[in-house]
This record gives structure tokens, sequence and C-alpha cells, in this order.
């Protein structure tokens, strides 16, 4: 027989390191690279930054969901330059596309850079301290310390353990330390790190608290005469002047509650500024069952506002509502009390326009009533200042009150649809002569202005009007509970201090005749001097080991 010859089975080759697919290439790198810079802390507080000037346009420049009027005469004013700012959404930032961007942004990587690192807190929690370093030598704070006497290094190593009371330590065998003998490692000041987290988190916190109310909440605005008459029930968005909502509020299932402002007083400094306006208002929640009359009644002043079904009412501004009535040919008479708007705070200047329309069955036919509407356009002043028979007004505080008044007879544009001012007529009606001016006087409370054809129009005198916004945010509670968690975190993470400390016991024959002496070797470790090591490192090194006393 022949032998039979073992044969070695053939080499495999080195198989070529695998390149990566084209998804991973430049679909999955990227992206991954993306998230990384996106939630680094760096650009956390990049983003932070860029929020905090992004809303700086917001508090500069007049924003329509305040005051849409005034935001229309700024861009009117500015020409091209206003549309142009109109577009970049200027006038409504903080609705804007770009700032919703920036907010979004920094919401996905303050989740994305906090969540790895409570993950870490957590583990360095459960962690042991770290290990001794073998150069003690090198830490900015050291000290070697002789024990006399024959001392046990484990009993040794028991008591400076024992004395780091409130410090997390641990005690390392020879067997488990760098150098073969008994070691000590000690840490104080985890909750440093805590507070960090915790005004990181908080700060998430707000901003979900700001978005939840910004989706949820609304604010309404509505001007009412301080007469104890008119009053507003919380029911529809129609009872508002303004009213802008959040993107989830449709306006169906607002809290009902009623208020009536009753009386309304402000005060001034000498200078003419004023000095507090307080509105006293009668409310009642949900929908009104008793007289006005017996609601309960509260003062309302600036930023001290009502506060019912969960909305806070406040006072935003106040002015002066003339008193006219108009008296026709046969005798019927018609009363308004209309708010004029302040031209000039300082003095409370105010103009505003008043339209009247004729008593019903007294121009039967549609067209002969338009054409006896009667339209009253004037300026009121508190206080009356004459240059010759133009008026003005030289106090806020009505002391002689006037009104100067243009009538006009002829179709004011009620009832035809068209949107129009409330404190001014349309001129377009004046130009195309459909509204004529009839009269035009001074007038104090009283007087009376006669017209060609009998009609007479008397100022009666003025009453106050309110100003007053409804504001609805369900998330207020959260954004208060928020920032004082943000305030008390920031301030654990600024007096906390972070420290470590290490102690290393060697056990030498080099003393005299060969006696055994014990080096206790201790070091610290402090972000900062301020970290409580400072100059007297050396006397806290000999308590550590000695104790306080000095004795072993």
């Amino acid at each position: 027989m022949s032998g039979a010859v073992a044969t070695r089975p053939p080499e495999t080759p080195p198989q070529p390191p695998s390149r990566p697919s084209s998804l991973q290439r430049y679909l999955v790198a990227p992206v991954r690279n993306l998230w990384r810079s996106l939630t680094s802390m760096r650009t956390a507080l990049a983003l932070l930054f860029l929020l905090a000037a992004a809303a700086i346009p917001g508090a500069l420049l007049p924003q329509r969901p305040l005051n849409a009027a005034k935001t229309q005469a700024y861009i009117d004013n500015h020409g091209r330059l206003g549309t142009f700012m109109d577009r970049l959404q200027l006038f409504d930032v903080f609705a804007s596309s770009w700032f919703t961007a920036i907010y979004a942004l920094l919401f996905v990587s303050l989740v994305g850079c906090l969540l790895p690192r409570m993950a870490e807190h957590l583990r360095s929690l459960r962690a042991r301290p770290v290990p001794v370093p073998r150069n003690l030598a090198r830490m900015p704070r050291h000290e070697e310390i002789v024990v006399d006497g024959d001392v046990d290094p484990e009993q040794l190593a028991q008591r400076i353990r024992g004395n780091l009371r409130g410090w997390r330590s641990t005690i390392y065998p020879p067997d488990q330390s760098k150098v073969g003998t008994y070691e000590v490692s000690a840490e104080k000041g985890y909750l440093r790190e805590f507070g960090n987290l915790v005004f990181h988190f908080a700060l998430l916190s707000l901003l979900i608290a700001v978005a939840v109310g910004k989706m949820w909440g609304y604010e309404g605005t509505r001007s009412l005469v301080a007469d104890g008459e008119e009053g507003m029930c919380n029911t529809s968005t129609a009872v508002y002047d303004s009213f802008r909502a959040g993107r989830l509020v449709d306006g169906t299932d607002l809290q009902p509650f009623c208020i009536r402002v009753d009386d309304f007083t402000a005060t001034f400094l000498p200078s003419g500024q004023p000095d507090m306006y307080t509105a006293m208002m009668r409310y009642t929640e949900g929908a009104p069952t008793t007289d006005p009359g017996t609601w309960p009644l509260a003062r309302v002043r600036v930023n001290e506002p009502l506060r019912l079904a969960g909305s806070r009412v406040y006072v935003l501004g106040n002015g002066f509502a003339p008193t006219f009535t108009v008296t026709f040919p046969d005798g019927q008479k018609r009363t308004q009390t209309v708010p004029f708007a302040p031209d000039e705070m300082q003095t409370m200047l105010s103009s505003g326009a008043v339209r009247v329309d004729p008593p019903a069955g007294m121009f039967p036919v549609e067209k002969d009533r338009r054409r006896n509407q009667i339209g009253i356009e004037g300026i009121f002043a508190p206080t009356a200042k004459f240059d010759g028979t133009l008026l003005s007004s030289s106090s806020p505080i009505p002391k002689d009150p006037y009104v100067a008044i243009r009538v006009y007879r002829g179709d004011t544009g009620l009832d035809s649809g068209r949107p129009q001012n409330a404190y001014a007529l349309d001129t377009a009606l004046m130009h195309s002569g459909q509204l004529r001016r009839v009269g035009q006087a001074n007038l104090k409370p009283g007087r009376v202005l006669h017209l060609d054809n009998g009609t007479t129009v008397t100022f009666d005198g003025y009453q106050r009007w309110v100003s007053i916004q409804v504001s609805n945010d369900p998330a207020q509670l959260w954004v208060l509970v928020s920032a004082v968690v943000m305030l008390l975190g920031l301030l654990v993470s600024l007096l906390v201090k972070r420290r470590r400390v290490w102690a290393r016991i060697r056990v030498l024959d080099d003393g005299p005749d060969g006696q055994r002496r014990t080096v206790v070797t201790v070091a610290g470790l402090a972000r900062t001097d301020s970290a409580g090591w400072g100059d007297g490192f050396s006397e806290q090194a000999r308590e550590l080991v000695l104790g306080a006393d000095g004795s072993r």
C-alpha cells in the first residue's frame, strides 16, 4: 500500500476591508455627523444666544399681534424698507418661521445634549471614586505626613476614611493599588453636576411650557366704558376688539366669565406722567345668572390683574369717551358715548368719531335714511387751551373739558359692510359728496350746536374708558416653576464645590537603626482654589490623618 500523503488546505487570502456602501457614505455618515454637531453643548449655547438675539426685533419694532394699526403706520412711513422688513416677518417675530426654526433646533439640541449627560451622571453616581494616581507629587496640593509608632496600614486607612465624613470614599487594598499599598480615594461635590443638569432640564421644561402656552393660549383686548353699564362676557372671539389665539385655539371652548367696569381713576405725577391706573370691576365666572350689581367687586391696577377662570384681566390703557345727544327735528333723540383715542399721551388730547342713524320710521325710504345719517368727528381736551379757536389740551387731568367737533350729514357708511376706522369718518365719502359738513363748534359740557334743518347736537359730558387685556396661558404655572428650578439649579452648580482627595499609606524601614515609619501622602484636586483647599491644605491634611487634636 502506498502511504497517504497529508495535504494542507489552501490558505484563505486575507480579505480586504469592506468598503462602506453608498447609503452609509452619502446618507448615514452625514446625518450622524450632523446629529453630533447639533447635540453638542457648543451648538446649544450658540442657539441659545441666537434665540436671544432673534428676540431683539420683537422688542424694538412694533408687532402686528399687539397693535396692527401702529405696525401698518410704521410700514407706510418707511416705504420700501418697511415692506421688505414685513416680508422678513420682523413685525411678527415670535410667530415667524425663522424664530420657530431656531426655537425648534434649540429644543432638539438640548434634548440630544442632556439625555446622554444624564445617563453618564447616573453611571458616575454608582461608580467607585477614581483610583489614586501613581504620582501624587504632581497634584496641585499634596502633603507628606509621618505617623509615629507602629501603625497598622489598614487601620490607618479606615481612620482616614472615617474622617472623610460627607465624602464618597473607598479603600483600595494593596492587590488593587498601582504601587502595592493601602490607598484611600474620596470625592465630594456630585451635587454640582446634578445642579448643572437640573438647570438645563429646567431650561428645557421652560421652552416646552412656553411652546404649550403659545399653542393653547390666547390674548384679547377690549375697550370698555367705565360707566357701570357696558360689560363683556368671554364667550366668543367676537366680543374682543382684537384677538390673538394660539395655533390650536379656535375660540369655541373659551372659559366663560363676565366683567363690568364700574369706575376708573387715573393719578398723575406733577410732570403729567401717569402714576397709577385703578379700575373697579365686577365679575362672575360662568354664564351670568344674577344681577350684575350683586357680582363681586375687585380692584384691578397696573401689574395687579384680576384672575378668574384660568385667565388674567389686565388694565392696559385708558382714555375719555365723550357723550353726545343728537335731537332730530321731530324731537326724537339718540345718545352715544364713544371712546376717543389719545393722540398726545402727555396731555391726553384725543380724537374720535360718532355715527348716528336716524330713528326708525323717520325716513321710510332706505335711500333717504342713508342721506340723513349724522357723523361727528372731533377732538376732546381734558383741560382746554385755545390758540384763537384752535383747541388743544394743557393737562391730562380733566379740569376744563372741551370738544371741538365737525358735524356731517349724509351716508356715514353704517351697515354698508365696508371696514372703517372707528376713530375717524371715511374721507372717501366726503370727497364723493355723500357726506357733507353742516356745522362745527367748540363745546363745553351742556352746550348745544344747532344745525340748519333743526337738528341739534349736545355735548353732555364724558366718561372714562379702559382698555383691558384678557390673557389665558395654560402653562403659566409651569413657566414659573421651571424658572424657579432653573435658578435653584444654577445656584447649586455655582455654590457646591467639586473636590477629590487621595491618601497613600507607605511603611518604610529607613528610620534610625532600621526603625519602621509610616508615611502618608495626601493630595487634593479641586477645580479652583476657591473650592476649599487654598493655603490651609496642610492643616486639613494633618487633621485628616492625625485627627482634629493632632494625635493618632
